[in-house]
């Protein structure tokens, strides 16, 4: 039910706690339009290969060694098999000794590269033919017209930039600044000389025919045999040919995959940056919310009735590895939420002890739980760093899901230097987070 409790981020847009992070600096939660995403690293899902971003560019973010079947978009296998020598060897060791052929296939839907005739290979790392595009020196032109075009319309803004006025000169004659005047006027100089040098080039302009090519002649006599026909996907798996007919399937080259951090944008600090190595799925970073912020739970639901209190237990988790205290307080805005039902929130303090991921396995049988005196109205079981309390829930509309809003109110140490060297010298806060939680409809009779 962690889709039930949503944690605000802003008075627009919340989310379950376990897609939310938390920054340490600005003691805020972060949802993932409130970080800027950067791009790591890239690399290879199949053979886990890192790839420099300009070698990606050049390759269109696709592995080259790597294929995926077209037919069904699994990852191909490299298969071998042994051919027999041909007759036509003139070496008797040649005709004796077998060779070794090798060809993609998948393993899902049994697609091979034979069956679009293309030819085996006598080494294992590939090597295999790519379809040949009739229009990419049309398109390589089109793309160095566009390329030169955008260089001249940046040294173009460039030079508005530096233009002189006819009130900076003035004041440059006026108080002694013609060094400056000088200085602008080499910057002029230059960015001059570089728009004149850039020279695009004309471009034969694409001119549309009458000439369509006619319908074959057993279009509508053929026997039409969907096997063969292609399905929207594995035409748009391939955009630039878009086979119409299965014969024509080539493999498609994997794609290429990300690593990315993710930066807050307040005080650009990391809230999340994996390890380099594709094969680790470590983090250096990883401030998640789940780990330092309460995470409230639905553990049973009652029978909702209209204009009638019932009891609901919610658990409450302590991530952290000090005590928080935790004070649950009424939502002071009257949005649609809070008409929908009334909600009666425990009075006291609850406070939650620390995580220790140990202490099932401590035999001791010291409970750092006894000191804790828990009002038997309110707390319904304390294990570990975990309770179970009451609230009352009033539903107030039939027709509606029962929602209900409120306030978390705890204490957090801000830990915000590398290596504190004393637990006591990071600093205490009082954070705050609005909740609201959602029961769903009411009980029929």
């Amino acid at each position: 039910m962690a889709g039930r409790v949503q944690y605000f981020v802003s008075s627009e847009f919340s989310a379950p706690i376990c897609e939310l992070y938390f920054c340490r600096h600005c003691l805020k939660l972060k949802s993932s339009s409130c970080v800027s995403h950067e791009v790591d690293s890239l690399y290879c899902p199949n053979c886990l290969e890192n790839m420099p971003s300009g070698e990606a560019k050049l390759k269109r973010n696709r592995c080259a060694s790597c294929f995926d079947c077209p037919s069904c978009h699994h990852t191909l296998s490299t298969r071998a098999t042994t051919l027999a020598a041909t007759t036509g060897e003139t070496d008797p060791e040649a005709q004796a000794a077998p060779r070794k052929a090798f060809y993609l296939a998948c393993g899902f839907c049994r697609w091979t590269s034979r069956d679009v005739a293309i030819k085996d290979q006598t080494v294992s790392s590939g090597g295999w033919q790519d379809q040949e595009n009739t229009s990419s020196k049309r398109i390589s032109v089109l793309l160095d017209y566009y390329r030169q075009l955008a260089m001249k319309e940046k040294l173009d803004k460039e030079k508005k930039k530096y233009s002189r006025r006819r009130s900076y000169l003035q004041l440059s004659d006026k108080y002694g600044l013609g060094h400056v005047a000088r200085r602008s006027n080499s910057l002029m100089g230059g960015l001059s000389k570089d728009v004149d040098n850039v020279k695009i080039h004309d471009v034969e302009p694409s001119i549309a025919s009458d000439d369509v090519e006619n319908l074959p002649d057993d279009l509508f006599t053929k026997p039409l045999v969907l096997a063969q026909v292609t399905n929207i996907t594995q035409r748009l798996a391939n955009p630039e040919f878009q086979q119409p007919s299965a014969d024509g399937l080539y493999p498609i080259h994997k794609h290429l995959l990300i690593k990315r951090s993710l930066r807050c944008k307040e005080c650009e600090h990391n809230l999340s940056k994996p390890e380099y190595n594709p094969s680790s799925i470590k983090f250096k970073i990883q401030m998640v919310a789940v780990h330092h912020i309460p995470e409230i739970r639905i553990m049973s639901i009652p029978n909702l009735k209209l204009n009638q209190p019932s009891q609901v237990i919610l658990t409450l988790f302590n991530p952290l590895d000090f005590v928080v205290r935790v004070t649950l307080l009424p939502h002071t805005s009257k949005s649609d939420t809070t008409k929908l039902a009334q909600v009666e929130l425990p009075c006291s303090e609850l406070v939650l002890s620390r995580c220790d991921d140990a202490v099932e396995f401590d035999d001791s049988g010291f409970d750092s739980n006894e000191s804790i005196e828990d009002d038997a109205s309110v707390i319904v079981f304390r294990k570990a760093n975990k309770i179970g309390f009451f609230i009352t829930v009033m539903p107030l509309h039939e027709n509606e899901d029962v929602k209900v809003m409120f306030c978390l109110r705890h204490n957090y140490r801000t830990m915000t230097t590398a290596l504190p060297t004393d637990a006591s010298a990071a600093e205490s806060v009082s954070l705050e987070h609005t909740i609201c939680i959602n029961f769903g409809q009411l009980t029929s009779d």
